[in-house]
């Protein structure tokens, strides 16, 4: 298929509360590394082409970029990449954050954060993209059965003004409620590809569209591979869908996700400026009945 014109408006758009972004995003965990994310083997990025790349997005129509403060290498920060590169921001810009997870200063992973911890770092977010507010703040959460005093924290931030909408990641259908019970919810970000969702995982996304949820996989392309990246293990019917579109299987990938439901969006990642635009392109890219049920069926 070809990319060079398509832009991120025609994956079409969604709220989240009342901040409207076209389906079509960017992640921004593989900015600050190449390689596997989060490994101390893992070079640092070219900051040059980081910074491209998130200009490029913008240019192609990307108005949701999804970071965090523990997205970083010894040498970069992706928070700090996209405010050197996009500030002063679009008007039309939502930039998604999320906390819980905790990194030292050597990246190494730490207890994750308490709920009085939370206030700590919502600001450093604040910080570093030079922002006076974040427009939505996910709670990811690590482990515990409830989050009533995590989203409770996040709600009272919300309530002074610091955050605009909450979401949360990384959970079940009774977190869900647990937290719509305190404060809106406007997006759930959870692990979900062609090859790595279950049926419980397409109950909470249909539950998240009858509410009028975004639903925000991660790891859309990678599935299986995670923070490693896609792996080569693609399987003759995802071959052949995107050799019948003349696309890449990453794009027949996207393609499936934003299939998947209205609510959808997708926040593919990259530091590769060529493989941004195919995954921006990949928003127009319509797959047939036929080749929906047979990539599902098949996995």
């Amino acid at each position: 298929m070809t990319s060079e014109t398509i832009t991120a408006t025609a994956s079409g758009s969604w709220k989240l509360g009342d901040l409207i972004v076209n389906r079509l995003g960017f992640g921004a965990m593989r900015l600050t590394q190449n390689g596997k994310a989060f490994s101390a083997d893992s070079p640092s990025s070219d900051r040059s082409r980081s910074i491209a790349v998130l200009r490029r997005a913008i240019e192609l129509g990307v108005n949701h970029i999804d970071t965090a403060a523990f997205y970083f290498s010894p040498l970069r920060s992706a928070n700090e990449l996209i405010n050197r590169a996009l500030a002063p921001y679009p008007e039309d810009l939502v930039i998604t954050t999320k906390v819980g997870p905790v990194r030292d200063a050597s990246g190494a992973w730490r207890t994750p954060a308490r709920p009085d911890e939370l206030r700590g770092q919502v600001e450093e977010n604040l910080r570093q993209l030079g922002r006076d507010h974040l427009d939505v703040v996910n709670l990811r959460v690590m482990g515990q059965e409830s989050v009533s005093e995590h989203f409770g924290a996040l709600a009272e931030l919300r309530e002074a003004g610091l955050v605009r909408h909450l979401g949360v990641s990384g959970v079940t259908p009774e977190h869900l409620a647990e937290a719509q019970a305190i404060a809106p919810v406007v997006c759930v970000q959870n692990r979900y590809g062609i090859d790595a969702h279950s049926a419980d995982d397409d109950d909470l996304l249909r539950a998240c569209g009858e509410m009028g949820v975004a639903f925000v996989p991660f790891f859309a392309i990678a599935g299986v591979g995670r923070e490693q990246g896609a792996s080569a293990g693609d399987d003759d019917e995802l071959l052949a869908v995107a050799r019948a579109h003349g696309a890449t299987v990453a794009q027949v990938r996207l393609a499936w996700t934003l299939h998947q439901g209205p609510h959808v969006l997708a926040i593919p990642g990259t530091g590769d400026p060529d493989h941004l635009t195919a995954n921006v392109a990949a928003g127009a890219l319509r797959l047939s009945r036929d080749e929906l049920a047979g990539l599902t069926r098949n996995r």
